[in-house]
């Protein structure tokens, strides 16, 4: 083999190890989110872990960055959600809501997000900004306590750098099953949900948008992507008041 034959092969060589790294990369990027809370909440199970949403006092509550629940142990005393605590915390655990003006707290899942109220979902530059903190409510769909659609969506990317930990706060909702219980505060008030069913639908299917105000019920809708780390589908959790 001459020298440039050899140098041939080691360029191609290094060209074909950095593709495949580079692709890896993205697979890891892009479900490693949805990788993460499935090994928790699988952990969650395990051990038997049971949420509650606590009896705060609403005038009292502060708002705090968007995130898997906060934890009490004891009154007063909030800590992180990390494997840690799962795994040596105790087994009846309580979800402070994010903030009361307007968040939404899942007991079985143990997530709890702040919501930010009046998103275009058809308008990407602004709804990719807010759900990076946050859940967003859908513009034009009504509000806790109201006839109509609760419309609330916090759904991945389709481009890998897009998908942070934020973001990722509704990649369990696939485990929620009629009888699970919802809870969203709105302007200082705990309303209260409980699941009825779920649905994947094609990702041009507004109609639950547009009819946000035309039913004559109150009912709450939680989207996210489907599959989790892709833009193929929605999932839909739909709830009623309990």
């Amino acid at each position: 083999m001459t020298k440039s034959e050899i140098l041939k092969y080691l360029l191609l060589r290094t060209i074909g190890n950095f593709l495949l790294l580079f692709a890896l990369f993205g697979v890891a990027a892009t479900f490693g989110p949805a990788l993460y809370f499935e090994v928790q909440y699988q952990l969650i199970k395990l051990r038997g872990v049971q949420y509650t949403v606590a009896d705060v006092q609403v005038k009292e509550a502060k708002p705090q960055p968007s995130g898997f629940g906060q934890l009490l142990n004891k009154p007063q005393e909030a800590q992180g959600p990390g494997f840690g605590a799962i795994l040596t915390g105790k087994k009846e655990q309580v979800l402070v809501p994010k903030d009361t003006q307007f968040s939404i707290v899942i007991p079985k899942i143990g997530a709890t997000s702040q919501i930010a109220p009046n998103i275009d979902p058809a308008n990407e530059q602004a709804f990719l900004k807010v759900l990076q903190t946050s859940v967003a409510h859908a513009k034009g769909t009504v509000f806790p306590g109201m006839k109509g659609n609760i419309y609330l969506f916090a759904h991945s990317t389709d481009n890998f750098w897009d998908v942070g930990r934020y973001n990722a706060i509704f990649y369990l909702l696939k485990d929620l099953a009629p009888g699970d219980e919802i809870v969203v505060f709105f302007e200082n008030r705990r309303h209260n949900y409980v699941v009825t069913e779920s649905k994947i639908v094609d990702p041009t299917d507004v109609s639950y948008l547009v009819k946000g105000q035309e039913s004559g019920q109150e009912t709450l809708i939680l989207q996210t992507c489907w599959p989790p780390g892709t833009t193929w589908k929605r999932l839909l959790v739909f709830a009623k008041p309990k």
